[in-house]
């Protein structure tokens, strides 16, 4: 499968709203809107907005998308990812993300390779 990775280095390919999107099932889409209100303390997440052909692609984007701070900065930058930014590694932008999924990180690094 291809990989899809997110400006973070999160891989879309294996997020469920993607999967949800590209597939149009309601059925992830709600498993994914209970998931992520307990996961990120967001009880009002509603299963119509799990909606996201990934962070790159064309097409729909997950609410979030639109006021990700390191999404903005990448495009801003004018770069397709943080592998492009000498400061990856270090960054307080991203940093949250690699915290918590190292691969992540593993992900921008195997980039270009």
């Amino acid at each position: 499968m291809k990989k899809l990775i997110s400006c973070c280095g999160l891989d879309c390919a294996t997020c469920d709203a993607r999967t949800a999107t590209i597939e149009n099932n309601d059925e992830l889409r709600k498993a994914t809107a209970a998931n992520w209100q307990k996961m990120y303390n967001v009880p009002d997440l509603s299963f119509e907005s799990i909606n996201c052909t990934g962070c790159r692609e064309e097409g729909v984007k997950f609410s979030h998308c639109n006021v990700c701070e390191i999404r903005k900065c990448v495009q801003q930058k004018g770069y397709e990812t943080c592998r492009e930014c000498a400061d990856m590694e270090t960054c307080q932008i991203v940093a949250m993300v690699h915290q918590h999924v190292p691969e992540a990180i593993k992900n921008l690094k195997l980039l270009n390779q």
